[in-house]
């Protein structure tokens, strides 16, 4: 399991959904107006039954459809074909690192980063759209641009790097996985420049406007659709919402920042590990 991983222990307390419920949370989706999809996990490619949940998602009406993946099946020929008939329309593989130092230390999987990026390289051959998420963490902060000029080398579509959340794992490691955010922006902006000089579009999440002057259309958080989610052992009707209202969380100072009403601050966790002194208001844009 990923260091940094949020989900934790979540599998072996809940086990997998059966075909039955998911059925029923695609119908949901669509009588709410879904018509994109991404299936995730844990690791949804290992799932037996990913091929009918995926074709019955297209039969349902789903067009855009995007597996959030480790990208490791994806290595076979004979899976990326057939996820590919089934109607999936995107991957989401995860790179964080631009060597097997890093990625394999931080999945906790020896050979994984060769797997993944085999599968980044054969989902392209099979006409995916390859948006890729990194997770930004202390061990892979220095090593971001170079792994922004890998995902260019590898030809992907859109990346992105995600700031840890400190939950499940992530938060049992804090105390040596977590960086500062002002600490980590150097190398985020790097890597960002690296991206727009080869024409890829570049975001980033759960790092606020303050952090980020100058790369602030970069920022996720501005363009996330309405999203609906069906987690383990709940849904949430309304991702924005959640995220605003519960999951992140702003300092006593920001509403003095002239990007208060559009930035969500960081996920509540960090500023309990590291305060608020790093998050100064900005007086203009």
């Amino acid at each position: 399991m990923c260091k940094f991983c949020v989900q934790g222990t979540k599998r072996n307390i809940f086990g997998p959904k059966s075909i039955e419920r998911i059925k029923n949370e695609l119908i949901s989706g669509r009588k709410n107006g879904a018509c994109g999809l991404v299936i995730t996990g844990g690791e949804p490619t290992v799932n037996k039954n990913i091929f009918d949940i995926i074709k019955l998602a297209k039969k349902l009406g789903y067009e855009d459809i995007q597996i959030q993946t480790n990208g490791r099946m994806f290595k076979y020929s004979d899976f990326c074909s057939d996820i590919k008939k089934a109607g999936a329309t995107e991957i989401s593989p995860a790179l964080h690192g631009s060597n097997p130092e890093i990625h394999d230390y931080l999945t906790s999987v020896p050979g994984s980063f060769k797997e993944t990026a085999e599968g980044i390289i054969n989902a392209k051959k099979y006409g995916f759209r390859i948006i890729t998420n990194s997770v930004v963490t202390k061990p892979n902060m220095q090593n971001l641009p170079a792994l922004a000029s890998l995902l260019c080398a590898l030809g992907v579509s859109q990346f992105q790097f995600a700031f840890v959340h400190i939950q499940g794992r992530a938060a049992e490691n804090a105390k040596w996985l977590i960086a500062k955010k002002t600490a980590a922006a150097p190398f985020i902006m790097k890597a960002i420049d690296i991206g727009v000089k080869k024409g890829i579009p570049v975001f980033t999440e759960a790092i606020p406007y303050c952090i980020l002057k100058g790369y602030e259309t970069h920022i996720a958080e501005r363009i996330i659709p309405d999203t609906q989610i069906f987690d383990a052992e709940s849904e949430i009707r309304d991702f924005t919402e959640f995220r605003r209202g519960y999951g992140k969380i702003k300092g006593p100072k920001c509403k003095k920042c002239v990007y208060y009403k559009q930035c969500e601050g960081p996920w509540k966790e960090y500023p309990e590990l590291f305060g608020w002194e790093e998050f100064i208001p900005r007086k203009s844009y």
